[in-house]
């Protein structure tokens, strides 16, 4: 924000009034070096040193400067009357002015969008590890802001006092000091290209971070592929998935179902938890609690079930010895004969109907049963794809848990002949293994890229997701400054451009637009405070 904010021109002995008015910020400082302020609620570093340069620069380029600055002009404005338009109708909602059915419900949703905070802090996780990435695109935002109105101040040939970082109660914040007395002689246009530079930068800097997020694939092509299949980047020793999956493996499918980015990943772990559980998809087993999971099956060899071991009850459940899983067998409409002899007899009996078998050996055999992809069973029309000599078995599961396989590749395998050419891999690279339990959990348990490295260096797959981070987390910290700084509250961007719309371009009377100043800028801060507080109570609390 600008040094100073009172910019209108007013009659000179009121403007000598409000000039004995102590500041609210400390404004005076060396010419030279660093200096600081401290009280008990302030304290700042002034800088100095970037005073000439920028001063220099603006000149040098001043006509381009205040074409470019020009256009901001008319962001801002429309900035500041969409905020503020918000501001009003968060208002009436809040009490009930037009009741309950004239103003969309979903609002204070469209108000917490559009200050970007919440896909700030939803985009970089806001955890530990990501905050340097919220830092420093706050940094660069702000720096970006500062400069917008440093150079539009050269530009209109004021040299700067000093640029100064500050830290006001709680809250960080920069300034641009100028001498604000050179700005009484000169136009609303010149002062309006002042104190909207900095909204306008902010607005040019997320506009390009997302062109550059969009542009990233292409930029990166030489070096990466994308959008292929996810590679995994880290398998935390809390997720589920760790000792099956690790650092720089591909997962290829879920469920049969080819992933080819992070979106589908995590969409398809949600669409099969849901079409599980909201489906019915569920079938108990008898008096059992345990489930046919997703009713999965897998046709077994009739061979296999009479090998098969004993199945040892407790309590009326069953439990299969050592690292075997119990299966059910599930009636075919397409199969007129399941099994032979003693298995036929015992289909339907709960005890005698489940085996034990190794989940290895199974998960290689053909799938049978609906619940999986329709590209795995050819035929939609049969509820069973098995043989006479083969038995369609579904995975027995507790409650709440779903069974699902996912397949993966370790391409940085040796043995592995996997390429783009070659798309089918060797079994030396390729593994398939089964996850029982809350898939949408396990699919946001691991951190995975929609880059692969077309050269294996360890710190070259990690390049591509922290340009990702940054950009993501810059084109979300630069637009929620941009519209911050438009709101009409005190101590902002926004006070300075509504404080020049209501004096020059009003003909009301002096003391008149000074009550209506300050109404809205009253009004706009108590509001503002009041709904960030929300937004803030809704992403943390809620």
């Amino acid at each position: 924000m600008p040094g100073r904010w009172r910019l209108s021109k007013r009659p000179r002995a009121e403007a000598d009034a409000n000039a004995r008015v102590p500041p609210l910020l400390p404004l005076s400082t060396s010419r030279k070096g660093l200096s600081n302020a401290v009280s008990c609620w302030y304290c700042d570093c002034k800088i100095t040193s970037f005073n000439e340069p920028i001063f220099h620069f603006g000149r040098r380029h001043a006509r381009v400067l205040r074409a470019w600055f020009s256009i901001g002009i008319g962001f801002s404005l429309a900035a500041l009357a969409v905020v503020t338009t918000v501001l009003f109708l968060e208002l009436a909602i809040t009490m009930h002015i037009f009741g309950n059915s004239d103003v969309p419900h979903s609002l204070p949703i469209s108000y917490s969008s559009l200050f970007g905070l919440p896909p700030l802090i939803s985009s970089c996780n806001f955890a530990p590890a990501d905050a340097g990435y919220i830092i420093i695109s706050s940094l660069i935002s702000v720096a970006f802001h500062e400069f917008g109105h440093a150079a539009a101040v050269a530009s209109e040939g004021i040299k700067l006092e000093y640029v100064a970082v500050f830290i006001a109660l709680l809250f960080p914040g920069a300034l641009v000091a100028f001498n604000h007395d050179v700005l009484q002689d000169s136009s609303c246009f010149n002062a309006l290209r002042i104190y909207c530079a900095g909204i306008w930068h902010n607005a040019v800097l997320s506009a390009a971070s997302g062109l550059m997020l969009f542009c990233l694939p292409l930029i990166l092509f030489p070096l990466y592929i994308h959008g292929e299949s996810p590679m995994v980047l880290d398998v935390p020793s809390t997720s589920p998935l760790s000792g099956y999956l690790s650092h720089g493996h591909l997962i290829l499918s879920l469920d049969g179902m080819h992933i080819q980015n992070v979106d589908d990943w995590v969409n398809l772990s949600v669409q099969i938890s849901e079409s599980t559980f909201q489906n019915g998809t569920l079938s108990r087993l008898g008096e059992n609690d345990q489930m046919a999971n997703g009713r999965k099956g897998y046709c077994v060899p009739n061979f296999m079930l009479k090998e098969s071991n004993k199945v040892q009850f407790s309590h009326d459940q069953s439990t299969c010895f050592g690292d075997l899983t119990s299966f059910t067998s599930i009636p075919c409409v397409s199969s007129t004969v399941l099994v032979d002899g003693d298995v036929d007899d015992s289909h339907y009996n709960r005890k005698e109907g489940i085996f034990c078998l190794n989940v290895n050996d199974v998960i290689k055999l053909n799938k049978c049963i609906s619940g999986w992809d329709k590209a795995i069973i050819n035929d939609s029309t049969s509820t069973c794809m098995c043989s006479q000599d083969e038995t369609c078995l579904s995975p027995v599961q507790m409650p709440g848990s779903i069974w699902v396989e996912i397949t993966y590749l370790n391409p940085h395998s040796s043995d592995c002949f996997y390429s783009r050419e070659n798309p089918l891999p060797s079994s030396n690279c390729s593994g398939t293994f089964i996850f029982v339990g809350d898939v949408v959990s396990m699919a946001h348990s691991i951190q995975l890229t929609m880059y692969q490295p077309r050269l294996d260096f360890h710190y070259a797959r990690y390049l591509p997701d922290v340009l990702e981070r940054i950009f993501l987390c810059l084109f979300h910290a630069s637009l929620a400054l941009a519209l911050l700084n438009s709101l009409p509250v005190y101590y902002l961007d926004g006070e300075s451009i509504l404080e020049i719309i209501i004096f020059q371009l009003t003909s009301m009377s002096p003391r008149n637009k000074e009550k209506v100043l300050r109404a809205f800028l009253m009004g706009g801060t108590l509001m503002s405070i009041f709904l960030l507080l929300r937004i803030f109570f809704h992403v943390f609390v809620s």
